[in-house]
């Protein structure tokens, strides 16, 4: 779960963490550990404050899922930033490995997103279906290994496990993600699907910030592609 070192940006108003697949961002009815309650109680520890530790979730990311998260560490932050989410201000790109080379190196996905709370899962539809929800996201082929192939996501809504589903729709199940038709899991039980940067204006100091999420460190496909991507800079 959370380490003090997986802190990636911090003031007085904000934190941003690179979670760890199969951590939770917040408590689930069952009462599972969750980052939202460790990182209070490391702030509290830390600062020595007496009283409750105020920290406000801005997103979520899936459990199985690994990258930057952004919290709050004040109302005013959470507020401003909760707005700045609405209106598509925080600039969120992901990086996926799938096991399919898609049909074109980079374009636009637009799907209707129907979500079962039963099995929690979500099937993207090509065409507009009742109850469903439009989910729309840009995608680029950023390099290949001889079975895997890594691109960045782009969000343009933000649907229930909408890059899985709509990944899965086109033939490209993200590796390791057995919900959305994957070939096999991945070792840790996670999927390969990272937040991988936050970029946006600060919300009270209007600094420009840009954050980037190392990938997972024993991963070593992961390494690999992050590596080449440092050699193609």
């Amino acid at each position: 779960m959370f380490q003090p070192t997986d802190i990636l940006y911090e003031d007085n108003h904000l934190l941003i963490v690179n979670k760890h697949s199969g951590d939770l961002v917040q408590p689930d009815p069952e009462g599972h550990s969750a980052l939202e309650n460790e990182i209070k109680e490391y702030i509290r520890q830390r600062d020595h404050k007496p009283g409750a530790v105020f920290l406000g979730v801005v997103h979520r990311i899936d459990r199985p899922v690994s990258g930057a998260v952004l919290f709050a560490k004040t109302s005013k932050a959470l507020t401003r930033l909760n707005e700045m989410i609405k209106s598509r201000q925080v600039d969120k790109r992901y990086w996926a490995i799938v096991e399919q080379r898609p049909a074109e190196p980079e374009g636009e996905l637009c799907h209707y997103i129907l979500r079962d709370s039963r099995s929690n899962r979500s099937r993207a539809c090509d065409r507009p279906v009742r109850d469903a929800k439009e989910a729309r996201l840009r995608y680029r082929l950023l390099g290949s290994s001889t079975n895997y192939h890594l691109l960045e996501i782009e969000l343009l809504t933000g649907r229930h496990h909408q890059i899985r589903a709509q990944l899965s729709r086109i033939g490209c199940p993200i590796r390791g993600d057995l919900k959305y038709e994957a070939r096999r899991s991945n070792p840790d039980g996670g999927i390969s699907l990272h937040s991988r940067s936050l970029e946006f204006i600060h919300p009270v100091s209007k600094d420009p910030i840009r954050i980037i999420a190392p990938v997972p460190a024993s991963d070593n496909l992961w390494q690999y592609f992050e590596s080449q991507q440092s050699l193609n800079l």
